[in-house]
């Protein structure tokens, strides 16, 4: 249309070889209808068919607002109001970078969604643990400097530049992005993504001069495209050499990945503190091993760390099927057991340890024994026999490796994953149809695939049952 002609003509402008040929072209407008144009609702549906996101937001906020019959106020709490729409979808098939923006006019909101990992390529991208700096040109040799999986900011790069570009796009006319809240999410791979691209435009803003960060110089074109479509109160900004920056920013994704060092995640933690960035959470199901990778290589002296807060939920079960939700530094003051927090060797003699209990146990039998009388000594001795065995009766792995310094907890986190890799969990935690009930249980319903979905309750406790559990009951119902 009139924008990329535009947008065409501004970017011929900036070529200085010689003219070798002409083209003449003729080109048709369509009226654009100066009235509004009425929109059916977007419904918000998921990767996998049978899941309705959608479905599943509109009725948790039904029962939190109470506003059942009512449906005007009830669309005027929803987050994206009535008139979401779908705005453009941009694929980069060498990297497997893809993402999806969605915007609301009544409620002002930019939805920018990052596509998980679905393809050959994206194996490829998820796979690496080398890591380059986050702001290309930094000194990569140097401890101090923000690093990131070089998989991940590959991918984002190659779509990052056309992404910003596009976005400047999204307004209404005659608005900016500064009248826009922006939220951020992914899952898998797309989690990743979502976390490099907030981290851009909260530390930088909305550079479309160039792809992620950089030492170099950004072009500097990207303000004749703002000014381009955002009219006359885009002019206004030319005075401003500083990138624009929505309103808000927020990004919730679900089972990423740690996308960097801890340098990077320090720099992420830093624009949550300024405010930069809104809020920050990053969704994790129980035993997802996805997002516990990739791990902290010590011996390669290459370390990860997640950014923004966890928030852990699980799937219900027929056993316990009531709303459950954990968030990191809200909910108690526990480690978050997705992390690394480098406490991967300690004292062999610490409290806990094999060696530490067995001391412990020694020193409490014997203590005041020098005054006590030879038979009340042997007594003694009796008593720390027993509680020496009953303690080795006990022995486990992470007993074992705490005799050499290796952290009891850390130890038992990595029995925990690889057990959750034998036994199937830790990638059926990851898949979007685990996510779809796991989210459902936090806002207390019960949401499977290809199911209605219910509040939780006694009668919808069945529906949570596996194939074989049903196969029993309807056998024992025979049986009766």
């Amino acid at each position: 249309g009139p924008a990329g002609a535009a947008v065409g003509a501004i970017a011929g402008s900036f070529y200085e070889g010689q003219i070798k040929g002409r083209i003449t072209l003729k080109l048709r407008y369509l009226p654009i209808p100066q009235t509004n144009v009425e929109r059916s609702k977007y419904e918000v549906l998921g990767g996998l068919p049978g899941v309705n996101w959608g479905n599943l937001y509109q009725k948790y906020l039904t029962q939190r607002t109470g506003l059942e019959d009512d449906l005007a106020e009830l669309n005027n709490v929803h987050i994206s109001g009535n008139d979401l729409e779908h705005c453009f979808f941009i694929n980069h098939d060498e990297t497997g970078g893809c993402c999806a923006v969605y915007r609301s006019l009544a409620k002002k909101l930019i939805v920018v969604s990052f596509r998980g990992t679905c393809t050959p390529i994206d194996l490829v991208t998820d796979a690496s643990i080398i890591q380059e700096p986050w702001v290309q040109g930094e000194d990569e040799k140097d401890p101090d400097t923000a690093k990131v999986h070089v998989g991940f900011r590959n991918s984002m790069d190659s779509i990052s530049r056309r992404l910003k570009e596009l976005l400047l796009a999204t307004v209404e006319p005659g608005e900016t992005l500064a009248d826009y809240d922006m939220l951020v999410t992914g899952h898998s791979l797309g989690g990743a993504l979502a976390t490099l691209f907030t981290a851009d435009i909260g530390e930088f803003g909305l550079d479309a001069g160039r792809a992620l960060p950089q030492t170099a110089k950004s072009d500097a074109w990207w303000k004749a495209i703002q000014n381009t479509f955002m009219g006359a109160e885009g002019s206004q900004m030319r005075a401003s050499t500083e990138p624009p920056r929505p309103k808000s920013l927020r990004v919730y994704n679900f089972g990423s990945p740690r996308v960097g060092n801890r340098a990077f995640s320090a720099r992420f933690s830093k624009q949550l503190e300024n405010g930069n960035i809104d809020q920050a959470y990053r969704i994790v199901n129980d035993q997802d091993i996805v997002a516990r990778m990739p791990r902290t290589m010590y011996t390669l002296k290459v370390d990860y760390d997640h950014c923004g807060s966890t928030v852990l939920v699980a799937e219900p079960t027929q056993e316990n099927a009531e709303p459950i939700t954990w968030i990191e530094g809200e909910s108690d003051d526990s480690d978050c057991p997705v992390r690394d927090y480098g406490k991967r060797m300690s004292s062999p003699m610490a409290e806990g340890s094999l060696l530490g209990d067995l001391y412990a146990a020694t020193q409490d039998t014997l203590r005041g024994s020098e005054q006590e009388k030879e038979e009340q000594l042997l007594g003694s001795l009796g008593k720390l026999a027993s509680r020496v065995g009953d303690r080795l009766k006990t022995v486990s792995a992470s007993d074992i490796t705490s005799v050499i310094g290796i952290d009891r907890s850390f130890t038992d986190r990595e029995l925990k994953i690889v057990n959750s890799l034998l036994q199937g969990k830790g990638l059926a935690h990851h898949m979007e149809d685990k996510y779809y009930a796991a989210m459902g249980r936090a806002g207390g319903f019960v949401a499977l695939v290809d199911e209605d979905i219910v509040p939780v309750g006694a009668e919808t406790i069945q529906l949570l049952a596996t194939e074989e559990e049903k196969k029993e009951q309807e056998e024992k119902q025979k049986m009766a």
